[in-house]
């Protein structure tokens, strides 16, 4: 593989259909995609050159004083919203269901209408909507009639993205919010007030981003439908690659292909996880200056001298190069938040701060939200709710579980999507052992239809003693009648499954 200058172009040998993928439902405007749906690529001498740039489009916005974003109560949208706003934006939303959000965007001052329908749309430039609205929404409809330009909130966060003079873009298949949140709490400690777009509530800030005064922003990345692809990193972090979204990439290779991509977008640093090898196979042919992070393996940033200074807390020296940088004590549980630290601390010299910053802002991290949130109790057991939803994130939330000390373990968990609990069954049955209970609630289909060929039962049938509910409040309930002192229970999943830890505290009704 060979970068041409200007390094808008890698170069590949052969026909280019051994790279494509089915890519038909993505539209030319993406930048990256030719209008026949195939990758854009170019003939150099011979060989095929694919285009990875992410067709930002710098005059998105000529002639914009109005948006209108559709699912305007979404943590996505939220943090866009915030920005535009304060950038001068006059700003209009709808949605569906009221919520925290929604208040927090009314009380900006911004008109918020309930229900989608044509009328919300007058007055609007430009109308932002969220991937989960589909082309039959009467307000898209009405933008379309109208002739009022429409994008997706990717498009949009790939714009604002370039209207900061840092932007360190968090990705990988875990531990992006972790690491987001632990960025930006450094840089709003050191007082840089930072902007943000997070897929966790980060409790120092008070949501799910801000709009920050200062020249940086910070940015999950997500890989889902190649998304990240739209950004301009100038920092740019690689903490993982993992066998998930496998149901839009087809294959690992194609997943690892645009994480490629992403590392070549990176104008400034690339900082990879030195310990994952499906992340060094992708980095090691790129032209970037790149700085790697390790706990197991030498690197440029490695932990040393690890210990739990309480149960399931740990703390670190790091070392930069071989010679000590800092000492950093995790205020958030988990062995595995010891990498997300790291990649951290890759960001202090890039963002012209000092080891204590890194030091400080760990300490004080007690976690996304989420994320092991800890949220009361119910008969004397602790209930917690946490995020994971892949067999890797699963292990490493339970290990850490494990050894807080806790009488029994309950994991209620709730598989996300079909295709993910076929293709992974056997993990999903394999690490959900690790816990001393399990109790499986019904798989959240999300985008994905129901074919009746991948149920919570085929999954309990491999995992011995589990139980099987038929709903969020029946999974409270069978908890409620059977947890007891000294056990902690643990919701898992990325759907709505925190709503039974809600139920079980008596946090709603």
């Amino acid at each position: 593989m060979f970068i041409l200058s200007g390094k808008n172009y890698i170069m590949v040998a052969g026909p280019w259909a051994v790279l494509s993928r089915p890519f038909g439902h993505r539209r030319a405007a993406d930048g990256y995609f030719t209008a026949a749906g195939g990758p854009d690529l170019r003939l150099f001498e011979g060989m095929f050159a694919m285009r990875i740039t992410s067709g930002f489009n710098k005059g998105l916005l000529n002639n914009v004083h109005r948006l209108h974003f559709i699912g305007i109560g979404g943590s996505g949208m939220y943090p866009l919203v915030q920005i535009l706003a304060s950038k001068g934006y006059e700003v209009t939303g709808s949605d569906v269901n009221e919520g925290h959000i929604i208040e927090a965007e009314r009380a900006m001052g911004i008109p918020v209408f309930m229900g989608h329908k044509p009328e919300n749309i007058q007055g609007a430039d430009m109308v932002v909507y969220s991937a989960a609205i589909h082309e039959e929404n009467p307000e898209l409809q009405a933008a379309h009639t109208h002739g009022v330009p429409c994008v997706e909130r990717s498009v949009m966060l790939g714009y604002v993205c370039r209207l900061y003079q840092r932007s360190i873009c968090v990705a990988g298949t875990h531990g992006k919010t972790t690491t987001t949140s632990l960025i930006t709490t450094m840089l709003e400690l050191a007082g840089r007030d930072p902007s943000a777009v997070i897929g966790g509530k980060l409790p120092l800030i008070g949501g799910y981003g801000k709009a920050g005064s200062g020249p940086s922003i910070v940015i999950e990345a997500c890989e889902y439908a190649e998304t990240f692809l739209r950004l301009a990193p100038a920092i740019g972090i690689v903490l993982n690659i993992d066998n998930d979204h496998l149901d839009y990439y087809g294959t690992l290779g194609q997943l690892k292909f645009a994480f490629k991509r992403f590392a070549l977008l990176c104008s400034h640093t690339i900082v990879v996880n030195a310990d994952d090898a499906n992340t060094m196979q992708v980095m090691d042919s790129i032209d970037r200056d790149m700085r790697t992070f390790a706990i197991e393996r030498r690197a440029d940033y490695q932990a040393v001298g690890i210990r739990e200074y309480k149960p399931g807390y740990f703390e670190f020296d790091v070392l930069e190069f071989g010679d000590p940088f800092a000492h950093i004590r995790l205020g958030a549980p988990g062995r595995h938040n010891i990498y997300n630290a790291l990649a951290m601390v890759c960001c202090v010299r890039p963002l012209g701060l000092t080891p204590d910053d890194a030091a400080r802002a760990a300490e004080h991290f007690r976690g996304a939200g989420r994320r092991f949130e800890l949220k009361g109790e119910i008969n004397g057991a602790a209930v917690a709710d946490d995020y994971a939803h892949h067999p890797t994130e699963l292990r490493a939330t339970l290990e850490t579980a494990l050894k807080m000390g806790y009488k029994r373990v309950w994991a209620v968990h709730q598989p996300f999507t079909y295709s993910r609990t076929r293709m992974l069954l056997n993990d999903f049955a394999e690490v959900l052992q690790l816990a001393d209970k399990v109790v499986l609630t019904p798989i959240m289909g999300s985008r994905e239809l129901d074919d009746g060929s991948i149920k919570s039962e085929d999954l309990a049938a491999k995992i011995p003693g589990s139980v099987v509910v038929d709903s969020l409040a029946a999974a409270a309930e069978y908890i409620r009648q059977n947890a007891g002192p000294g056990d902690l229970v643990i919701t898992l999943g990325c759907g709505d499954v925190y709503k039974a830890s809600d139920l079980m505290v008596g946090l709603c009704g």
